[in-house]
């Protein structure tokens, strides 16, 4: 394979508005989605759970004024129309119609550029004859309105941010949408999260019911995730609503510690003021809060399965015998790929999650390093001078991934 080579092309073909789309041995197609959990977001007095026919009431502010500027970035989260409904981007082998082999791919935090994860798909598509398809998280890619990634505006309430917080770290044009937008509600965080996990329980559903125009009814699937998009992968695979996740392998790729075990403060990812925020929310105040909001006990406390697990991978001790219990029991349908060098989700952290305490959950996590320059956040660079590097090191993890989905 040749990774830069495929980068460039394939963000050529993205960017494209060309009606056929194809590259070497694949297809890019799009598919339109239109979430019907949306309204499970901030915004509202008043909620319906559909599982339990139950009215709830919505107790708890809608954001705190530590950290908001005057901006658009606070808009409402349930009136954002790019998250309500979007097209995705599927990738599948030439000359097939109707797929009856998946695999999912989930992205990291803050993104908002399928670029980098174009050749990631042709890797997995080609190793494993698996159609791929790029879903996003909520408001994240082309759930989030254009303003968020405008460079110039990014720029100015940055600098604000900066005057507001003098002792800020890695406040940038970058994150400063995001890190707004936690540091003022860190229970964004769940919300966003839940409805993802609805979205792709709604997606499979939508494909089994035979409404999918590039997948066959009769379909089976895989996940592939990234960084945080690992958490959302946990998540659905350990839930295993009606059982849809049975046969279903979990690649993870710098992923796989629980939340209070990560350090998200990037230049890409968040800021310092955001990510304390998030942190003493989900980790040091967290149950406290739950008992206060009546929403938030309705789907983390009360006979909402994805609620419990969500729960349970926030806080390495919190619920870590429940946990353990969910992920020996598919310890052979997950694989982890950990990199040396990242400071983000270090490797260490990776293997107390997902092999347990006392190392006693028999998930293959494979720590690597690359000889070339990476970071979490970009662990293969397109630098044309160590192109040869960087396609040798990146063969070797997709090999390692795409065997892991034949085996």
């Amino acid at each position: 394979m040749h990774y830069t080579k495929d980068y460039i092309a394939l963000k050529d073909l993205l960017e494209s508005s060309e009606s056929n789309k194809t590259y070497d041995t694949i297809e890019l197609n799009e598919a339109h989605f239109i979430s019907h959990s949306y309204q499970i977001l901030p915004g509202e007095e008043e909620y319906h759970c559909n599982s339990h026919h139950q009215k709830l009431k919505s107790n708890f502010s809608f954001f705190t004024e530590i950290g908001t500027l005057e901006d658009h970035v606070h808009i409402k989260d349930i009136f954002v129309e790019e998250n309500q409904q979007f097209n995705y981007q599927i990738l599948s082998p030439k000359g097939v119609k109707k797929a009856q082999k998946v695999t999912f791919l989930f992205h990291g935090f803050n993104e908002k550029k399928w670029d980098k994860y174009l050749p990631w798909a042709k890797a997995i598509c080609e190793g494993t004859g698996s159609t791929v398809v790029l879903f996003p998280i909520a408001f994240h890619m082309q759930r989030a309105p254009l303003y968020w990634s405008s460079k110039k505006e990014m720029y100015q309430l940055s600098e604000l941010r900066k005057q507001r917080f003098p002792n800020i770290v890695n406040s940038t044009l970058s994150n400063v949408a995001i890190s707004m937008r936690l540091h003022s509600m860190p229970q964004r965080f769940i919300w966003s999260g839940l409805q993802t996990y609805y979205d792709v329980i709604q997606l499979i559903e939508d494909c089994k019911q035979g409404n999918h125009p590039y997948i066959d009814k009769d379909f089976e699937f895989n996940i592939f995730a990234y960084s945080i998009g690992g958490f959302l992968a946990q998540i659905l695979k350990l839930t295993n609503h009606k059982r849809y996740f049975d046969r279903s392998k979990v690649g993870l790729f710098c992923s796989g510690a629980a939340f209070n075990r990560i350090s998200p403060v990037s230049r890409f990812i968040l800021d310092s003021e955001a990510n304390v925020a998030l942190y003493s929310f989900l980790v040091e105040h967290f149950d406290k809060i739950v008992q206060k909001d009546n929403l938030l006990h309705h789907y983390i406390k009360e006979n909402h399965p994805e609620g419990i697990v969500f729960y349970s991978m926030l806080d390495f001790q919190r619920m870590r015998d429940f946990r353990e219990e969910l992920l020996r029991k598919y310890e052979d349908q997950f694989f982890a790929v950990s990199l040396r060098k990242d400071d983000v989700i270090p490797p260490f952290e990776i293997m107390n999650t997902l092999n347990g305490a006392f190392r006693d959950i028999k998930i293959r996590v494979e720590n690597m390093d690359f000889e070339h320059a990476y970071t979490h956040e970009n662990p293969f660079p397109s630098h044309p001078k160590e192109a040869a590097l960087i396609d040798k090191n990146f063969d070797k993890v997709f090999d390692k991934v795409c065997r892991f989905f034949n085996g």
